[in-house]
C-alpha cells in the first residue's frame, strides 16, 4: 500500500498541538493517507493495552503507518538510539519483538533504526561490531513481515557518527557482510544531509539503489519545503525518475496553522 502514498505524515514531529493518538485523524484530515511515528512510547516494552490503543488510532483514522522508529531512547534529552549502546542493548533486544508485531498488526515495513551516539569509556570499535549485531538482530526480527531496516544519516548531534549517506551505507555492508542480513536500506533525509554538507544530488546518484525511505524538511530552520533554501521538490522529482516508488516522509517543524499549505491537497494522498 505504501508504494501508492506520495507523501506520509510524521506524527512525532509535526501536529504537535494535538495529543499524540489525535494526529493521525488530523493527518487524515488533511488529506494525507499515511503517516510515521518515532517511537511513540515510553519504555521498549509497553503494555498490550498501549499499543492497542495505537493500533487502534491509526485504524479509526484510516490512514496507513508507513514508518516506525526502533526506540531511540530519550530523543529530547539528546539520545540517539539504543542500536550501537551497551548499556541500553538488552532493551533494544527487546524492543524488536514488539516492533515487529506493530508491523504486522498496521502494514508497516520500515523501521527505522537510529544507530546511537558514542558512549564516553566505550571503545568506537566495539560499539561499532555491538551495532552491526544488533541491526542484523533488528532485521531478522521485522524479516518474517517483510520489513526493512532503515539507518539514517543525522544532524545537530555530535556524539552521533553517521552523519553522511557514506558512512551509513558501509554500516549496511558490514552487516550485509559479516551477518547476511540484506533487509536494510539507506534513510535518505535531505535535512540532515544538507546541513551536515553532503552534495545531496551526487549521494542520489551514487547510492540511489540503497535507498529504502525518504524524508525532506528544508534548511536552514528544518522547516515545511518552501521555507529555506533547499530543492526539495527538484529532488523528489529526481528520486522518483530513479526509481523510488515509496512515501516521502515530511519531517519538519512548524508552528505555522496551516501546516501542509505548501503542498496541494490533490497531491497529498495516493488517490
Amino acid at each position: 500500500m505504501t508504494d501508492q502514498i506520495p507523501y506520509t505524515v510524521n506524527c512525532s514531529i509535526l501536529l504537535t498541538d494535538l495529543p499524540l493518538l489525535e494526529r493521525p485523524a488530523a493527518a487524515k484530515a488533511a488529506g494525507f493517507d499515511g503517516v510515521e511515528f518515532w517511537w511513540p512510547f515510553a519504555t521498549s516494552t509497553p503494555a498490550a493495552d498501549e499499543v492497542d490503543t495505537f493500533v487502534a488510532a491509526l485504524a479509526d483514522a484510516g490512514v496507513q503507518l508507513t514508518g516506525l522508529n526502533f526506540d531511540a531512547g530519550n530523543m529530547p534529552g539528546g539520545d540517539r538510539g539504543l542500536i550501537s549502546w551497551p548499556e541500553r542493548s538488552a532493551d533494544l533486544r527487546a524492543n524488536l519483538d514488539v516492533v515487529a508485531r506493530i508491523g504486522e498488526r498496521t502494514g508497516c515495513r520500515a523501521f527505522n533504526a537510529l544507530y546511537g551516539n558514542r558512549v564516553e569509556r566505550e571503545e568506537p570499535a566495539a560499539q561499532d561490531a555491538l551495532g552491526a549485531e544488533n541491526l542484523a538482530l533488528a532485521a531478522k526480527a521485522v524479516e518474517r513481515i517483510g520489513g526493512t531496516v532503515l539507518v539514517e544519516p543525522v544532524s545537530g548531534a555530535p556524539a552521533y557518527p553517521l552523519t553522511t549517506s557514506a558512512d551509513a551505507v558501509a554500516v549496511l555492508d558490514r552487516v550485509r557482510d559479516e551477518h547476511g542480513a540484506t533487509n536494510l536500506g539507506l534513510l535518505f533525509d535531505v535535512y540532515h544531509l544538507s546541513v551536515n554538507g553532503s552534495d545531496v544530488d551526487l549521494d542520489l546518484k551514487t547510492y540511489g539503489d540503497r535507498i529504502a525511505h525518504v524524508q525532506v524538511a528544508d534548511a536552514p530552520g528544518r522547516g515545511a519545503p518552501g521555507s529555506g533554501d533547499l530543492p526539495i521538490q527538484r529532488w523528489i522529482a529526481d528520486l522518483r525518475a530513479a526509481g523510488y516508488a515509496g512515501p516521502v516522509g515530511l519531517e519538519y517543524k512548524t508552528a505555522d496553522v496551516h501546516p501542509f499549505a505548501w503542498l496541494p491537497r490533490e497531491q497529498r494522498s495516493g488517490r
